[in-house]
C-alpha cells in the first residue's frame, strides 16, 4: 500500500541535517580536489557528511536505495522503491569561498517523484521543508510562491548562459533582472518563498541538485520541470535533467519563451 504520511521520513531528514551541520562547520580548511571532467572541487567535508548522512540514514532506512553526489552510482539503488537522493553539501565553492550561501539537501523519491525535502542552511539559520501534499515550509511556517507574471517586473535566478540570446526564440531574451546563488537547492527554496520569480538552468542538472528542492517549490505553489517543459523525475539510471525551468506564476510565460533547443551543453558548473 503507498504511503500517504511522509512526516515520519521528514523528520528523519531534518535531524539529519542537523546533524551534519556541525561536522561541516568544523572544518576550518578542508583539503580539496578536482572531480575528473570539470566537475567542480570536492572536499574533504563534502565526505565526512556525505559519510555521516549514509550511515545514519541507512541504519533509520535500510531498505531505501542511495544516491548521493558524493558516493558513487551503484545500479542497486533502481531496484529501491524508495530511495534518499542527498547533496551534503550543495554549494561546494560558496562553502570554501567562506560563503554562508551553502546548504545541506536531502529527499526520499518514491516511483519517480519526491516526497520528503529538507534543505537546511545552517550559517543563514533558514530551514525548508515539504512533504508531497503537505504544503512547503520555512522554519516550521508556510510558504507560497511569486504570483508575478511580468518579466519585466520580476528577477530570475541563473548562470549568465541563461541569459544568452541563443536560448530564446528570436533571441528575444524576456526583460527580468537576473542574480544568482550558488546553491541550485537553495534557488528553488527562493523561488517557493517568493524572494526571486523565476530560475533557469540550461545545461544537464543533477538529481542531487534539485530533489529536496523541487518539492519545496511545487509544495509552495510554483512549479519545476526541465528547460523543456517536461515533468521532473528522479532516480532515473542517469540520474540527470535536462536543465531546469523553475518558477511561480512566471514558470508558464518564460516557457513559452523558451527555444526549441536541440541537446544541452556540458553539464553545470554552476558558475555565476
Amino acid at each position: 500500500m503507498p504511503v500517504t504520511d511522509h512526516s515520519e521520513d521528514l523528520a528523519l531528514l531534518v535531524a539529519a541535517a542537523q546533524a551534519a551541520a556541525p561536522i561541516a562547520s568544523a572544518y576550518s580548511a578542508p583539503e580539496v580536489w578536482d572531480k575528473p571532467d570539470g566537475g567542480g572541487p570536492v572536499c574533504e567535508a563534502d565526505l565526512a557528511v556525505d559519510a555521516m548522512l549514509r550511515e545514519r540514514l541507512g541504519a533509520a532506512r535500510p531498505r531505501y536505495g542511495w544516491l548521493s553526489e558524493e558516493t558513487a552510482d551503484a545500479p542497486e539503488r533502481l531496484g529501491a522503491e524508495r530511495i534518499f537522493i542527498v547533496d551534503p553539501i550543495d554549494g561546494t565553492r560558496a562553502y570554501l569561498e567562506g560563503s554562508p550561501d551553502w546548504a545541506h539537501s536531502l529527499a526520499i523519491a518514491q516511483d519517480g517523484k519526491i516526497t520528503a525535502a529538507c534543505v537546511l542552511l545552517p550559517r543563514h539559520g533558514l530551514l525548508y521543508t515539504a512533504t508531497l501534499g503537505g504544503g512547503a515550509l520555512l522554519n516550521g511556517a508556510p510558504i507560497r510562491a511569486s504570483a508575478q507574471t511580468d518579466p519585466a517586473r520580476a528577477t530570475l535566478l541563473g548562470p549568465r548562459l541563461a541569459m544568452s540570446p541563443e536560448h530564446w526564440t528570436g533571441g528575444d531574451v524576456p526583460p527580468v533582472r537576473r542574480a544568482f546563488r550558488s546553491a541550485l537547492a537553495w534557488r528553488l527554496c527562493l523561488l517557493a518563498e517568493a524572494r526571486f520569480d523565476a530560475m533557469l538552468t540550461i545545461r544537464p542538472t543533477w538529481e542531487w541538485d534539485i530533489a529536496a528542492g523541487s518539492l519545496i517549490l511545487t509544495e509552495a505553489g510554483g512549479t519545476a520541470t526541465d528547460r523543456r517543459g517536461a515533468t521532473l523525475s528522479f532516480n532515473k539510471p542517469h540520474p540527470q535533467s535536462d536543465g531546469v525551468l523553475a518558477g511561480g506564476a512566471l514558470h508558464g510565460v518564460l516557457l513559452a519563451r523558451l527555444e526549441a533547443a536541440p541537446d544541452s551543453p556540458a553539464p553545470d558548473p554552476s558558475t555565476a
